[in-house]
């Protein structure tokens, strides 16, 4: 192989990984006209059009994908190996790619940045929010953070949280008008507030075990006057006496411990794995990947749920 192919072969990966020379030039610190002529080099070289490039939109030809798809997995462990070498004599340094669940980024990423950069100066974040389960590899992460539940088999996963468990609240001007469900059959007789899931479009059914140590799983459907799809708005509506919600209790902490709402059908809880980190790997892990799983283990550890 021709070794002066090397460099524009990284810098394409860069490309094609972000789907923009925008975003590729902003990460290696080039230009943008910089990135498009090495392109225009490469594939002369090549002699095969790896892009197709409009004013607005850019996708990988047949033999751009396969190129993408042989480069991208050999480029990371390089830079992983690079990485791991340059930890044995420095601090943990550089950009953590982190592709995170709204829900998890608000309770465990967001209260501790200041603690975190206070202890890692040189590490930067980079946050991207997403509800759905994501692909880190395919959609250039470096980690991801979701319920454990939710996880593929083969990824490498750390617990960064307690167990969860899904409680039914409401606020207790409800209560004191309506009174108190006494079993999840009494839901049909409250105003119940329904999430929609954002990616599917479907409602989600409201999770309970029936009490007692060996308790079955089930779902209900509940009915009432509010439909939304963001979990923001379904806990102002709760607090505001509209109706009954159902949220991971991690979500809602503060206004279980302040009073705001009230945790109701205690003996029909539905419990599960808590969030967990997950990376594709544990072989060569950087030490910056190591420095921010640390530390979330160590705030899992401060996790008091009611």
């Amino acid at each position: 192989m021709n070794p002066s192919l090397l460099p524009s072969l990284a810098w394409f990966a860069h490309i094609a990984r972000h789907r923009s020379f925008t975003r590729a030039a902003e990460e290696m610190g080039v230009s943008r006209a910089a990135l498009s002529q090495n392109l225009k080099a490469l594939e002369h070289q090549l002699g095969v059009k790896l892009l197709y490039r409009t004013t607005r939109d850019m996708s990988l030809t047949e033999a751009g994908q396969r190129l993408f798809d042989t480069l991208h997995p050999t480029l990371d462990k390089i830079e992983q190996v690079v990485q791991n070498l340059g930890d044995i004599a420095g601090e943990p340094s550089g950009l953590i790619r982190i592709n995170t669940s709204r829900l998890a980024a608000k309770a465990l990423i967001e209260p501790h940045l200041a603690e975190f950069w206070q202890r890692y100066p040189k590490i930067k974040l980079e946050l991207t929010i997403d509800d759905a389960l994501s692909n880190i590899i395919a959609n250039g992460h470096d980690i991801g953070i979701r319920l454990g539940h939710s996880l593929a088999e083969h990824v490498v996963a750390v617990p960064i949280s307690p167990e969860v468990s899904m409680v039914v609240v409401g606020a207790p001007a409800y209560f004191e008008l309506h009174g108190i469900p006494q079993t999840p059959a009494e839901l049909n007789q409250h105003n119940c507030i329904n999430y929609r899931f954002p990616g599917s479009g479907a409602i989600r059914e409201w999770d309970f075990n029936e009490p007692g140590k060996k308790g079955r799983h089930f779902t209900q459907s509940v009915s009432g006057s509010l439909t939304t799809n963001n979990a923001q708005s379904m806990t102002q509506a709760t607090l505001q006496g509209a109706g009954l919600s159902q949220h991971l209790d991690i979500a809602i902490q503060k206004y279980l411990a302040d009073g705001r709402l009230v945790r109701i059908l205690c003996d029909w809880t539905y419990r599960h794995a808590g969030f967990y980190l997950y990376t594709p790997s544990r072989e060569y892990m950087p030490s910056k990947i190591r420095a921010l799983l640390d530390f979330l283990i160590e705030k899992r550890d401060g996790i008091s749920l009611v």
